[in-house]
Order: C-alpha cells, then sequence, then structure tokens
C-alpha cells in the first residue's frame, strides 16, 4: 500500500468543490452513475473498434445499500482503469492542470467555465461521505486491478487489488443524514429511487438495485419515430409538461458528425395560463448522453418560443464544474439556431399542410411568437412568413404572403391600423376612405403589434404603412382644396387655438364620413406605444398629432362659414376643443378633461333644442 499526500492546490480545490461548487447533495449519485455509463461505453466501443476482446453480454450499473454501515456502492462491469488512469484521473482530481484549475474556480464570478471530467465528478462524493474507496480493474489487462481510498483531507492510499473484477466499484461511507444540511438519509430505498427516476432514467444501460432495474432506459428521442407510438410520446410530454392534454405536435431532431445531439420537442395544443408571466418556467430539458443535467434550460430556446417543450440530449457539451450552468459557448448557440429553425419550419408545415392544427397553434401562441419579430432579426423573415393576421378582406386570418397577392394595381405598401379590439379598428375614422375603395387593411390588435410593426421595415419588398400615421394619397377622382386655398384661415385659427393639444391642422385624404381624425407623423411613436412605455416606468413624452379635417362634410363646411362671418367670436374656440375630443373619441383615446368636454357639449346640445 503506497500513501500519497495531494497536491496543495488540490486540497483546496477539493474543499472548494464540496462546500460551495454543488448546490444540491443528490448529484453525487448522478456523477457517479454518469461515470459508470461513460465506462461501459468506452468497453462496448473498445470491443467494436479496437477489437477487445472481453465480455458485453451483460453492462449495467448495480447500486447496492447497507443500512447498518452505513455505505452505498456503485459497480459496473465496464472498461475500468489500469494504476496509472486511477492516479491521473483521480489522485490529481483533473488530468492536467490543477493550478490553473483552481484559479478559474476562486476568480469565477459565477461558476468555472470547465468540463465535467471524471475526477471532478467523482470528487461530489465527499459531500455526503467521510470516506470513499474504489476498486477497479481494466478490461483487457492481466494481473491485479487497482485500490484507492481516501477521507477526502490531505492523503490518499493506493495498492494492488489481486482479486479485482473487471470494471469499477466506488463504496461511498456515507455520513449521518442532516436535514438541516440538506443532507438525506441515501440508504434509503426510496431516495435511490428518486434520484435514479429524476436524473439517470434514460441511461442506456440498466441500473439495477437487487432484482429490480430501477430505470426506464426509454429515451424517447434516441430511437426512431417509426418505433414509437403516438401514446408513448404524449405520455412523454405529460411528463416533462405537466399538462393534461395532448401536444398538437411532434418534432425530432438528431445532428451527427462533429457535433451530434439528438432533440424531442413538442408544440403544445393550448397556452399555459402563465405564458406572459415573467416568472413562468420556461425553457428545454437537458441531457447530456442520456443524464439529465438541467431542467429548464433557457440557453436553448429564444424566449418568444417559450411555450416549446421537449428534451435536448447532447454528446458533449461545455458545462461548468459542477454540470449546473450551461456555459454560451459555439455548440450551444449552434443548437439554438437549428432549434428555432426546426420550430419555424414545423409552423410553416402545419400552415400549408394541416390549416386546422395552424389555426390553432396561432390563437394559441401568435401573440408569443410575434416577439420574436423584435428580438430576433436573423428569424424575423422567417417568423413573417409563418405569421397570420386579422384583415379587412374577411374574417379569417391572412398571411403576409397572400396580403401582397391580394394588392390593388400600383398599391406600393401593406397598409395596417392598430387598435384595441377588432370593432374599435374597423369603426375608426381612419379607415374611411380605405373602406370606401376597398383597400385591405390588417387589424392589429394585439399590444406587441404596437412594437414590432416599428421593428420591421417592410416584407417582399412593400413597407408597413399605418393609415393613422404620416400622409396618405389614395387615389381619387374629388379634388380637395388646399389649405392655401378657403380652408387656409380656418386651418390657421384650429392651429392656434389648439395648440397645446396638436402639432398641425390640415385637410384630410383619408375621411369620407367623420369631421376629423387624428394621425401621427411618420417619426412619432403612437399613443398606444406612448401608454404602454408610461405602464411599465419609462419616461415617455407627450408626442402632439396631426388634426386632419374632412373639407366635404357639414360640419367642418359650416365652421369654416362661421369663422368667416365672425372670427372673433368665444364659441368657436369651444366648438374647436369638441372636433378634436370627438376625433380623439373616435379613436378611442382619452380626454384630457373630461368634464370641460362633457359640459361644453351639454351647453352646445341646450342652445339647439
Amino acid at each position: 500500500m503506497e500513501t500519497l499526500e495531494f497536491q496543495a492546490e488540490a486540497r483546496q480545490l477539493l474543499q472548494l468543490m464540496v462546500h460551495s461548487i454543488y448546490s444540491n447533495k443528490d448529484i453525487f449519485l448522478r456523477e457517479l452513475i454518469s461515470n459508470a455509463s461513460d465506462a461501459l461505453d468506452k468497453l462496448r466501443l473498445a470491443i467494436l473498434q479496437d477489437g477487445l476482446e472481453a465480455d458485453a453480454k451483460d453492462l449495467h450499473i448495480e447500486l447496492e445499500v447497507d443500512a447498518d454501515a452505513r455505505t452505498l456502492t456503485v459497480r459496473d462491469n465496464g472498461i475500468g482503469m489500469t494504476r496509472e488512469e486511477v492516479v491521473e484521473l483521480i489522485g490529481t482530481i483533473a488530468k492536467s492542470g490543477t493550478a490553473e484549475l483552481l484559479r478559474k474556480v476562486t476568480e469565477a464570478k459565477d461558476r468555472p467555465e470547465l468540463i465535467g471530467q471524471f475526477g471532478v465528478g467523482f470528487y461530489s462524493t465527499f459531500m455526503v461521505a467521510d470516506k470513499v474507496a474504489l476498486t477497479t480493474r481494466k478490461a483487457g489487462t492481466e494481473g491485479h486491478g487497482t485500490s484507492w481510498e481516501s477521507e477526502g483531507e490531505g492523503t490518499y492510499t493506493i495498492d494492488d487489488a489481486p482479486d479485482a473484477p473487471v470494471g469499477t466499484t466506488v463504496v461511498v461511507h456515507l455520513r449521518p443524514s442532516d436535514e438541516e444540511d440538506a443532507l438525506f438519509d441515501y440508504t434509503a430505498d426510496w431516495k435511490i429511487r428518486e434520484i435514479v427516476k429524476k436524473y439517470s432514467d434514460f441511461i442506456a444501460f440498466p441500473i439495477k438495485m437487487g432484482d429490480e432495474t430501477l430505470n426506464s432506459m426509454k429515451a424517447l428521442w434516441a430511437r426512431p419515430r417509426s418505433e414509437v407510438s403516438d401514446e408513448e410520446y404524449h405520455q412523454f410530454y405529460r411528463h416533462i409538461s405537466h399538462d393534461w392534454t395532448d401536444p398538437l405536435e411532434i418534432i425530432n431532431m438528431r445532428a451527427e458528425g462533429t457535433f451530434e445531439y439528438e432533440a424531442l420537442l413538442f408544440l403544445p395544443s393550448r397556452a399555459p395560463h402563465d405564458l406572459f408571466q415573467r416568472d413562468a418556467r420556461r425553457g428545454l430539458q437537458l441531457y447530456v448522453k442520456r443524464v439529465f443535467i438541467m431542467d429548464d434550460s433557457k440557453e436553448l430556446i429564444p424566449d418568444y418560443l417559450r411555450f416549446v417543450k421537449g428534451v435536448v440530449d447532447a454528446a458533449d457539451l461545455s458545462l461548468n464544474i459542477s454540470r449546473e450552468i450551461l456555459q454560451q459557448d459555439r455548440h450551444i448557440q449552434m443548437i439554438r439556431r437549428r432549434l428555432v429553425k426546426k420550430v419555424l419550419s414545423t409552423i410553416k408545415d402545419l400552415r400549408a399542410n394541416n390549416p386546422e392544427k395552424y389555426a390553432t397553434f396561432w390563437r394559441e401562441f401568435g401573440k408569443a411568437l410575434k416577439e420574436g419579430l423584435l428580438n430576433d432579426p436573423d428569424n424575423q423573415k422567417a417568423i413573417l412568413e409563418v405569421a397570420s393576421f386579422a384583415s379587412t378582406a374577411g374574417d379569417e386570418p391572412t398571411t403576409l404572403t397572400a396580403y401582397v397577392e391580394r394588392m390593388k394595381e400600383g398599391q406600393e405598401e401593406i397598409y395596417y391600423l392598430t387598435g384595441e379590439s377588432r370593432s374599435q379598428v374597423e369603426n375608426s375614422p381612419h379607415m374611411e376612405a380605405f373602406a370606401a375603395q376597398g383597400y385591405e387593411v390588417l387589424v392589429l390588435t394585439d399590444p406587441v403589434d404596437e412594437i414590432w410593426v416599428e421593428a420591421v421595415p417592410d416584407f417582399d419588398g412593400k413597407k408597413l404603412q399605418s393609415i393613422a400615421r404620416g400622409s396618405v394619397d389614395l387615389p381619387s377622382d374629388d379634388s380637395t382644396p388646399e389649405p392655401e386655398g378657403d380652408f387656409a384661415p380656418l386651418l390657421t385659427f384650429l392651429k392656434e387655438n389648439l395648440s397645446e393639444q396638436v402639432k398641425d391642422v390640415r385637410l384630410s385624404h383619408r375621411l369620407t364620413t367623420s369631421p376629423a381624425c387624428l394621425v401621427s407623423d411618420n417619426d412619432d411613436i403612437t399613443p398606444a406605444l406612448e401608454k404602454m412605455y408610461r405602464a411599465i416606468g419609462q419616461d415617455a413624452p407627450r408626442v402632439k398629432r396631426i388634426l386632419e379635417l374632412n373639407p366635404g362634410h357639414p360640419l367642418v363646411g359650416g365652421l369654416r362659414s362661421a369663422h368667416e362671418a365672425r372670427a372673433d367670436d368665444p364659441a368657436l374656440g369651444e366648438t374647436a376643443e369638441l372636433l378634436y375630443g370627438t376625433a380623439l373619441l373616435a379613436e378611442g383615446g382619452d380626454l384630457d378633461d373630461p368634464a370641460r368636454f362633457a359640459k361644453l357639449l351639454a351647453d352646445r346640445l341646450a342652445r339647439t333644442v
């Protein structure tokens, strides 16, 4: 037997790992089972690729509990280790660069960005143990095996093990349970089953405890779709989503080559109640080689696809030392990009081949998906291609592609109008000329619509244009008087009297039946957007708008005549206020002084009775 001292850096690192790195002590069993699974994989690979002569008929992991001795044993019949490998992999904690490893651990603001290696995960056992003993023998080698033992302090012993079988056995001498320190009784059968079910259920090899196999080994994502029934998929979906309904669509993915991963995703058939709550659970389950790593991995899917449920299983990933926090690296970004493209292409296929399913999807998740138009510029075009919008062309939503195909000859812009409801939009004064001349207008009533239209300049070369912003020049047979003509004095008068409310007054090309409407300049934010910013506590200066008059309306014509006859009449100023107020109410706006408006209106009505 040989007694060796840990390097000084290794001792420090071990203390950090035991007391600081892992937030959940259950992790130690996941790590031991993961190491055992890797050993079984390596043995099978050595037999296939290197021609190693070894028995691979009954590869398995065995768990054994001795409550009296307070030990938990994890045994595998995998590849095993030589004495040199034990020293290299365990004795120095990491294969190389222990001092550098320690520096990264101590300097990291959050968690060290390191791949969980055999030695690193193995030492997590000292969170729950006061002594750990390991016995191992390398497959295909003659002679004895190796034993290793340590109490996790300054030294470890290493010796020959003549009768050691091929594989590795780890005996964890457990400390007494301490509920206050979240140190559970790991000799309890129920606790062992709970940990295996949560972290190792899909390990490809049987995990046995006595005569019982604890894991299902049914990683649906690793099986061809033809071999899995819809009921199995639905049951798995209900398990990971906690949703009692069946999924709307199942998405299988497999990437092979230099970086391998598998994914099984689901589009739900209904939106969860917390879809738009900030503290809602979101993200995908992450596995590495079928070992559960993380429940809600937000790094794998953007927030606007937060409704997607499923599993990603990678062959290898850059995890931190505790394998608890996923790091941002090119592999993660690559998986994320491919998952997004696959989800969007699936939605596109639904729209083309299964309109009923697509209609359900869009009704439940369209609002969330449109958020991607704001924060995912790389996929903005793809999102627009799968999006649907209410339209004046009919009761059913339309795509932008279909809208463009129906555009009138000479029409260069895609017209839209935002509002709180379809009825409000359709009855808006801004809609009058467009309805009269048969121009289709998109009806956008979701709060996110107010924002994404600002981020999307065009679709298929056609600019998106609000019919409540800027000037509108629709073809018309009627000649409209210019402001510097007969209406110039009235426009000047109104602009002066309403200078606190509006920035300009002009004649309108968009009104046919209403006397007036309010429009925003092209570069100004809309009143609804202004209100949204204030609701979330952001500063938003009040933006004055433009009052447009319908020169053909009797009220406007009468006001012009009255102004010509008695320009100094104080009642004309009150009429100007009423005109502005009715235009504001007609679009669903809020009056600054409702009581004053009501009094002016009542007085005016009283004089006409």
